[in-house]
């Protein structure tokens, strides 16, 4: 913001608080402020828009140390809060009470002031000049054409990040979500892209803190957690799951219906003499990321059953009978001491 524009805005006046107004006291006001005429709060609104630009400009520059105290500075040069003292024992706030803070007189010192270059003292003009780098001939610096070089003057910048985190369904990671939140007393809609991880953090552009002198606003940094869904886990862009299927289909193959995360169905075919941890793959049904989509794995699991019938323990006395030569443990020995 270049030097002439903050000696017309009372920044002050627009969050409603006091010149010696802690940085705690700013910040409340301006998330009281910017909640209130936020455009999300007031649609087709012109006049909430310009206020909640306001505030955020104002809240710019003094909730930074240094831009607040170059502020006061300048509003002191401009307004008339600055006075002249007769010299180095005068008890009022002077000019060069102002200059000092940027190198120029201080503790007492004297500045003396002339109309012309010619003078041995410090012209006005070479005062301003130090001041902005840069005044015009023979008189006070010129605002229109400062080039943002000088103590006051700011170049365009980019708005502070602001870090917010957020809990998401599964399905949400998967499919991509749109949602509310909430930061630093801002509402603002968030598209959250699919295919997200766990532990994630998202990249938002535009929607940090606004940009200071016509710059870009910051970013918003998201950091995504996942809830726990009772069947599918995330795996890059795979899907993994545990498929439970009893002993028979295991042991004779079977044709299993498996329903997906969005509601379809997908009939998985179970080899025969299939065992538990073995592991299946669906091609194509796992998160889809630009133009690549994952598979969905799945993770056999031979669920026995609790309880069985006296003709069902037969039967089973019978196989274990007519499968005796079958050792599953087979060399579990042998290699466990090695």
């Amino acid at each position: 913001m270049a030097g002439q524009d903050w000696m017309e805005k009372d920044f002050y006046k627009t969050l409603g608080v006091s010149k010696d107004a802690s940085e705690a006291e700013i910040k409340k006001a301006y998330r009281k402020l910017a909640r209130k005429h936020h455009p999300d709060q007031n649609p087709d609104d012109k006049s909430a828009e310009e206020k909640f630009k306001a505030v955020g400009e104002a809240y710019q520059v003094l909730s930074d140390p240094k831009q607040r105290k170059q502020y006061d500075a300048i509003r002191a040069m401009a307004g008339g809060g600055a006075r002249f003292s007769a010299g180095p024992g005068g008890s009022a706030s002077g000019f060069e009470d102002v200059f000092s803070m940027f190198g120029g007189g201080g503790n007492g010192s004297r500045v003396r002031f002339s109309t012309s270059g010619g003078s041995s003292g410090a012209g006005f003009e070479d005062i301003l000049s130090n001041l902005f780098a840069g005044g015009g001939q023979g008189g006070a610096p010129n605002f229109s054409d400062y080039s943002g070089r000088g103590a006051f003057g700011q170049t365009a910048q980019k708005g502070a990040d602001l870090s917010a985190a957020t809990t998401l369904t599964l399905r949400q990671a998967v499919e991509g979500a749109t949602l509310k939140m909430t930061v630093e007393g801002r509402s603002m809609t968030v598209r959250v892209p699919a295919g997200v991880t766990d532990g994630q953090k998202v990249r938002l552009r535009g929607k940090g803190r606004p940009g200071v002198n016509g710059g870009p606003a910051g970013d918003l940094v998201v950091a995504i957690s996942l809830e726990k869904h009772p069947v599918f886990s995330l795996d890059g862009q795979n899907l993994r799951m545990k498929l439970p299927v009893s002993f028979a289909e295991a042991a004779l193959g079977a044709s299993v219906s498996v329903t997906l995360l969005d509601g379809s169905t997908v009939t998985v075919k179970v080899p025969e003499g299939t065992s538990s941890g073995a592991l299946l793959r669906v091609r194509g049904r796992g998160v889809r990321k630009g133009h690549k989509k994952g598979d969905l794995i799945i993770e056999i699991e031979v669920a026995v059953p609790k309880h069985m019938s006296k003709e069902a323990k037969e039967a089973v006395t019978k196989l274990a009978e007519l499968t005796a030569d079958f050792n599953p443990r087979q060399g579990l020995e042998a290699n466990a001491r090695k």
